[in-house]
């Protein structure tokens, strides 16, 4: 399946296609669309678009006005429970989010590795090849981090 967000992905445009690979679609191929082509980009391709406004799976709101992102918009859409994956949900969320209301201290990091990633990154595909064993690493650490506070 193809799927489509915006270029010059950072936090949750990049945290995304590694959840999507690794959670929802092994063979997925990711598209990258100036901000305004995301959803004609979606609808020429036959792609899902994530991580952009009008999408399904995009930024959405609790009752109590906590803000969650596009990671956390596909976790919930595909019924994902894995509690490392819930756990690093948080600190994208961190570091992605406006205001976010429960970001561990990871989060700043998380930022700052995208940040960097970006900007030594020749273009989205290069920045995911480079960033997704960071994330591999983050799920990894979140399995070690559940498993040693409950046992």
């Amino acid at each position: 399946m193809k799927w489509v967000t915006r270029r010059r992905a950072m936090v949750d445009r990049i945290a995304c296609p590694w959840l999507i690979k690794n959670f929802v679609d092994k063979k997925a191929e990711f598209l990258f669309a100036q901000e305004g082509e995301v959803m004609n980009v979606a609808k020429t391709e036959g792609a899902i678009p994530f991580d952009v406004m009008g999408a399904e799976l995009y930024h959405y709101y609790d009752e109590i006005g906590n803000e969650y992102v596009s990671f956390d918009a596909i976790i919930k859409k595909y019924r994902l429970n894995d509690p490392a994956l819930l756990e690093l949900a948080k600190i994208v969320r961190g570091a992605d989010a406006h205001n976010p209301h429960d970001a561990p201290a990871e989060s700043a990091g998380l930022k700052a590795a995208a940040r960097g990633f970006r900007e030594i990154s020749a273009d989205d595909h290069q920045n995911m090849e480079l960033q997704f064993p960071l994330y591999d690493a983050l799920y990894r650490y979140c399995q070690l981090k559940l498993t040693s506070s409950t046992g």
